[in-house]
């Protein structure tokens, strides 16, 4: 007899299905109810055979407990099997441990949204009223000195970014759920991110309000900026918050990424991994090219999600296609020029602010592209030394 004990689950059903998962972990998957069920009995203290046994004669089905019992523990969700503990991550150590839902919970109020929107329709008020009040992009080069305009867009953009996890956070802290801010990648860009996986198990009201709480962030402190600006005439600061937060929003519109955009659409399309399901897609149609076999990842899903999936993975492929080609021929480009010339002028000083000014881009710039680099090794190191390890054999054979 084979006895199971299972993590303390948190339960969500879906339509025709259950989200099943750890909070503490963020670690979740989507059964049947028949896996609902068994997962029930075993948590009634019945074994593995038991539980099959009570299946049978519940559904007249023979069903392999068993083996829902091994993607169980894959995903992480079994404590012990037969008394014996499995190999399961501690919880993430949580931003903000001390916040308490009641802290938040304001974020969660519709009077709060109503607010919002309120807000943004009076910006777009004043700007299809006024729209000079909008400044130019020539309003971020307010000064002669380079190195004062990079330490103050890095300052501005640091507290812009905070703030706009800290929306995600609280709003998710304030429906029970934990969240972790850190540092990330997202193709060649440097980002911070929220986790708040265990965001699945909340209500759909709720899951949209915590994908879309930064991007409300965001509108909130343009919608104020333009306010601002319009009564007081433009500014330095305001002019540079502004533009750095459309920026900001324009950023989340590029769903080929994990953006806020994409995990509300993600949910919308009840897609349970787009990104990682039209990768698995992406695969099997370059291996189905090159005439190798491999199942379709698309096969035993619902034909809504497979539609979904197929749309994505082509805005995923163009979408990447592009980012990384700009990249190429813009972003890399000028990211070598600027810390060449601020090498230089380190190297061959004219004079005390023409230093200053090599040593600020040589740290921000560098610093941003070294902090990138090792984050995006540290996601993608273990995936190119096995590739590596595969060329091997190929790169002898070619050298006999």
């Amino acid at each position: 007899m084979t006895e199971v004990r299972l993590h303390p689950l948190g339960i969500r059903r879906d339509d025709d299905e259950w989200i099943i998962g750890r909070v503490e972990t963020g670690d979740f998957v989507s059964v049947p109810h028949e896996g609902m069920r068994a997962i029930q009995l075993l948590q009634q203290g019945l074994s593995v055979e038991a539980a099959e046994e009570r299946l049978r004669e519940e559904t007249g089905l023979a069903l392999d407990v068993r083996d829902f019992v091994s993607a169980l523990a894959e995903a992480r969700l079994v404590a012990a099997v037969d008394g014996v503990e499995q190999d399961s991550p501690e919880p993430a150590r949580q931003s903000l441990s001390w916040l308490r839902p009641a802290h938040v919970r304001w974020t969660l109020h519709p009077a709060l949204h109503i607010a919002v929107g309120i807000l943004a329709l009076c910006a777009l008020a004043v700007l299809i009223v006024r729209p000079e009040t909008m400044p130019g992009w020539r309003s971020l080069l307010w000064s002669e000195h380079n190195s004062l305009i990079l330490l103050v867009e890095v300052a501005t953009g640091l507290t812009l970014v905070t703030l706009h996890e800290l929306g995600h956070l609280f709003t998710a802290r304030a429906a029970g759920v934990p969240g972790r801010i850190t540092f990330g990648t997202r193709l060649q860009f440097l980002v911070m991110q929220t986790d708040v996986s265990a965001v699945w198990l909340a209500e759909r009201r709720v899951r949209y309000t915590v994908y879309l709480a930064g991007m409300a962030v965001d509108v909130i402190i343009c919608s104020i900026c333009i306010l601002l600006i319009a009564i007081s005439g433009p500014g330095v600061l305001l002019s540079v918050i502004l533009l750095t937060e459309i920026g900001a929003l324009s950023v989340q519109l590029l769903v080929f990424m994990r953006t806020d955009v994409y995990f509300l659409v993600q949910d919308i399309t009840r897609c349970r991994n787009m990104y990682g399901d039209a990768a698995a897609y992406l695969r099997y149609l370059l291996a189905a090219a090159t005439g190798r076999k491999r199942p379709d990842p698309l096969a035993e899903m619902k034909q809504g999600e497979r539609r979904s999936l197929r749309v994505y993975t082509l805005f995923m492929v163009v979408g990447t296609a592009v980012c990384v080609a700009f990249a190429i021929v813009v972003t890399v480009p000028l990211t070598v020029a600027l810390l060449t010339r601020a090498a230089e002028s380190v190297a061959r000083p004219q004079d005390l602010l023409a230093v200053l000014d090599g040593v600020v881009t040589l740290v921000v710039v560098g610093g941003s592209q070294a902090l990138w680099a090792r984050l995006w090794w540290r996601r993608h190191g273990a995936r190119v030394r096995r590739a590596v390890r595969r060329m091997r054999p190929y790169a002898r054979s070619d050298a006999a």
